[in-house]
């Protein structure tokens, strides 16, 4: 099929070389130019296992190109739209200018029979007034929510655990949803769950599920609070009501809490969506729930200067990880970039090192220090605090070769993701969230 993706960020990179390397023909426009030019020859703009992979795959295989000119999206079967939703500035809502851009500047290309199909992370009530403004043109809307979790975004696009269609009510909604069947068929094909919906629940389905997840690290960061004053330890805790099937274990990890792109801002947007609504005390627990976040980063560097009898000043403090998660260079609400800012604030001199997003960190806070080498980035630090848990710090790294390469033995688990027994037998004064 011959397809188009409207915005090349990080949604729309990867779903329109993820479609390419699946058989259909495609055409991915941004208005950035640097980023089309980029994604042209083939070169990821941001780093995501497998993505430079099926790029190159796609742009040699001449079924994946990029453009700036919008024209380029006529005669495609199905429009995806993928651009970002960013939280308004001053506020908690949802910023829909991108996509109102997106659709406005695609609409005059539009023909009879087309599908596009949304996939931002939208307020429920938008796809319902975009519908309205397509349907002159004769294509169908619908909403085709993304569930990317960044460092597996190609595989999650290629093999999907479910997808969701929200489309109109007849035979126009009965025929787009047949259509993003061909688009998925290799998923579809498989047995994964396809679910027909209406707008209004596929918008709610993206949201939902984010609020659900940031509430499960939430309420484990909130017991870890209550852990740190009874002696308790939050991670045996975790495992011991992970066992129960109807919890699970997965996102039970206590630590310095959630970041990134999706699930802040999209409790946040959640929240002023419901106020509007008249409904807001149907989820204000999710203010809770970010302030229980936010309590955590307090809590990391309040760990550090205990470290280091009560105050970080002229201390050299190594921070292990600057990305929100490990296999991303994502910094957007990093937890770690907000600590190690924390920490120079309060007069420390603070040296970070992360295996993909220094680059990233220096441009939004030249004023910390960024050493590309771990061994490197520990020498001479009095203390360590590791906040994202890459391998090359959770299970490549030693207590005893760190040993031999700083100069105090302070160790504080921001992702509780070391043996805490092993960093303490090598003579490390060893801190978890969390944990005796």
């Amino acid at each position: 099929m011959h397809l188009s993706v409207i915005g090349c960020g990080y949604l729309g990179a990867v779903h329109a070389a993820a479609m390419a390397s699946i058989g259909h023909d495609v055409v991915g426009i941004d208005v950035d130019e640097r980023k089309i030019a980029s994604l042209s020859k083939g070169e990821a703009p941001f780093f995501e296992p497998g993505l430079p992979e099926i790029l190159s795959e796609g742009i040699a295989s001449g079924r994946l190109r990029f453009t700036t000119d919008m024209a380029e999206a006529a005669g495609a079967q199905v429009h995806f739209v993928g651009v970002g939703t960013p939280q308004v500035k001053g506020g908690y809502a949802a910023d829909l200018t991108y996509v109102d851009a997106a659709i406005d500047a695609l609409l005059p290309y539009l023909a009879e029979g087309d599908i596009v199909a949304g996939k931002s992370t939208v307020p429920v009530g938008t796809a319902a007034t975009l519908a309205e403004r397509v349907a002159p043109t004769g294509a169908t809307l619908v909403w085709n929510p993304e569930f990317l979790r960044e460092g597996w975004a190609v595989q999650d696009t290629i093999d999907p655990d479910r997808l969701v269609a929200g489309v109109p009510a007849g035979p126009a909604g009965e025929r787009a949803a047949e259509i993003l069947r061909k688009v998925y068929h290799p998923s579809v094909g498989k047995g994964t769950p396809f679910l027909v919906t209406d707008y209004a629940t596929a918008e709610l389905v993206k949201v939902s599920a984010n609020a659900f997840l940031a509430t499960k690290i939430s309420f484990i960061n909130a017991m870890a609070e209550i852990a740190e004053v009874t002696g308790a330890d939050v991670t045996q805790l975790a495992d011991a009501i992970g066992y129960d099937d109807r919890i699970g274990r997965k996102f039970l990890g206590a630590g310095i809490g959630f970041g990134g792109g999706c699930l802040p801002k999209d409790i946040r947007a959640f929240s002023a969506r419901a106020e509007e609504l008249g409904r807001g005390e149907s989820v204000a627990f999710l203010r809770e729930i970010d302030e229980i976040n936010m309590r955590r980063r307090d809590r990391a560097v309040d760990l550090v200067v205990e470290g280091l009898s009560g105050s970080v000043f002229k201390k050299n403090i190594t921070v292990l990880g600057a990305a929100f998660k490990p296999h991303s260079d994502d910094i957007r609400d990093s937890p770690a970039l907000d600590v190690a800012v924390r920490l120079h604030g309060l007069g420390a001199w603070v040296t970070i090192t992360d295996p993909a997003a220094i680059e990233n960190a220096r441009r939004i806070h030249p004023q910390l220090n960024y050493v590309d080498d771990r061994d490197e980035a520990l020498r001479g630090a009095d203390a360590v605090i590791v906040v994202t848990e890459w391998d090359e710090y959770r299970r490549q790294l030693s207590p005893e070769h760190a040993a031999t390469l700083t100069q105090g033995r302070i160790v504080i688990d921001g992702r509780n993701c070391l043996d805490a027994a092993a960093w303490r037998e090598a003579g490390w004064t060893y801190y978890g969230m969390g944990r005796p």
